[in-house]
């Protein structure tokens, strides 16, 4: 009854990575631009990442707030001074650091007490946050960060398992009751799904799958007009109760919000536009691989060597390069940069991906298939080269290559959670070239691409298909506290 006459105040929880964490800030902002009081719960070492952005933008400071719970890393010792996931040293710490964060219940419960929101969206990984807000009789919307095709195609893949009737690892099966015809092959599921093992990840997505049945529903980052006869079957034939309300990314409108969206970008801003506004419409490939996903040295000199043979101008952002006793990058091929001068612009570390992407110099974006980059690169409408790594990378890519046709597979065949499969310099070449140079059917790909592109920013507006859901939500929402 203390919530009756207050302003509807959601609390949002993402997971600790910016894969997560991003696209949570950006629906943040959504609610916040129509006058809902929003608060963003994370860690202290996560809080700068929140806080930078939210000053950036004089409205938000009024409507988005954000409360820090300690991770435990001080007790564990295993992540001191480590509160994301991308930033864990090893793959071996992975699963320990998710099941370390189950040790925030007790801290968020505090909050919840004392603030008493009317609602809290919660990542997928956080599964006790549905019975820790009940006990306070707060809702929980959960937030996946999936499109409507993979959520589909799990819970299909859950519920018959089709993986388990074919007889080797290679031969593709059929994904079940999807309104879609989507093949898979085992080599190209978790390895903990494709051997049938149960350990702490299982457990979690289980955990996730039942707390999930219990929430109050379920926020997509999608737009309907994307996948339609997905967002259908999940509602309708599944019946989740969801809201489609992105895509997230268009919250960002203006060029510092574009250029500033995440982590600090280890490129100016002006540098990089003067180098964008050198080349023609459609000249620059945009080669990107997403925050986690990391690659051997081996994999970046065939990258390389690939887009040297494409002939294709190029931005390649490299999240890491090792370097050998001399303090040389021993991934970068001799006299690689040199011969690329004016043609190709590597980055290394974090890029203003939004900003490149929306240039109309950049013809084409070779993508690990994430959710977050995928959508991004449906919102610039280009043609996209997939390249999936694990998690639901190869989902995004059926959706890519088979559904809209709007990218073309550089041809990886295996889910591989650390340092991806391996492809060879004339794959890269092929594609690249292909996806710029193509004939009819890549002019074709391209205005599928661009009006997927006009879809998408149609969804956001007033009156348009993500506007009216989040709309809805937000009525539901104020009927809910009343």
């Amino acid at each position: 009854m203390g919530r009756k006459n207050q302003k509807l105040n959601i609390f949002f929880f993402p997971f600790l990575a910016y894969g997560h964490m991003i696209p949570a800030l950006d629906m943040a902002k959504l609610f916040a631009a129509r006058g809902v009081k929003t608060t963003i719960i994370t860690t202290p070492l996560n809080a700068p990442f929140f806080s930078k952005t939210i000053q950036r933008t004089r409205f938000l400071a009024q409507e988005i707030h954000i409360e820090t719970i300690e991770f435990p890393s001080k007790e564990s010792g295993l992540f001191q001074g480590c509160e994301n996931v991308d930033s864990v040293p090893s793959q071996e710490l992975v699963i320990p650091f998710y099941e370390a964060t189950a040790t925030l219940r007790e801290p968020l419960e505090q909050l919840l007490g004392e603030h008493l929101p009317t609602c809290l969206v919660a990542d997928m990984f956080f599964p006790w946050t549905t019975d820790a807000a009940a006990k306070f009789g707060i809702p929980r919307i959960v937030f996946h960060g999936m499109s409507f095709l993979s959520l589909s195609a799990w819970e299909s893949i859950r519920l018959y398992e089709p993986h388990n009737k074919v007889l080797s690892d290679s031969e593709p099966f059929l994904i079940p009751n999807l309104p879609s015809e989507i093949k898979l092959t085992r080599f190209q599921l978790p390895e903990f799904i494709r051997q049938n093992v149960n350990n702490s990840m299982t457990k979690l997505l289980k955990e996730a799958e039942e707390s999930g049945v219990r929430s109050y529903g379920v926020v997509v980052n999608s737009f309907y007009e994307l996948e339609p006869a997905f967002a259908d079957h999940y509602k309708k034939v599944l019946g989740v109760k969801a809201w489609q309300i992105g895509p997230f990314s268009l919250s960002n409108k203006e060029n510092k919000e574009k250029s500033q969206r995440g982590v600090e970008t280890s490129i100016d801003e002006e540098e990089c536009l003067n180098w964008l506004n050198s080349k023609k419409p459609n000249s620059v490939v945009y080669v990107s691989f997403g925050s986690i996903a990391k690659f051997s040295a081996s994999q970046l000199v065939e990258i390389a060597l690939g887009l040297e043979a494409s002939g294709q101008q190029f931005i390649w952002v490299v999240r890491c390069g090792t370097k050998n006793g001399d303090g040389n990058e021993d991934w970068l091929p001799e006299g690689f940069e040199e011969r690329m001068e004016g043609k190709g612009l590597v980055i290394r570390g974090w890029a203003p991906q939004l900003l490149i992407l929306d240039h109309e110099a950049v013809g084409a974006f070779v993508t690990h298939c994430g959710w977050n980059s995928t959508l991004e690169g449906v919102c610039a409408g280009v043609p996209m080269v997939t390249w999936p790594v694990f998690a639901d990378h190869f989902f995004n890519e059926k959706l890519l290559t088979q559904v809209l046709k709007v990218g073309v597979g550089v041809g990886v065949q295996k889910w591989v959670r650390w340092e991806g499969d391996s492809v060879k310099r004339e794959a890269v070449a092929k594609a690249v070239k292909y996806v710029m140079e193509g004939g009819e059917e890549i002019k074709e790909m391209r205005k599928k691409a661009r009006a997927l592109g006009v879809m998408a920013k149609r969804a956001v507006e007033e009156g348009g298909s993500s506007y009216s859901d989040l709309s809805a939500l937000i009525e539901e929402l104020r009927a809910l506290a009343s």
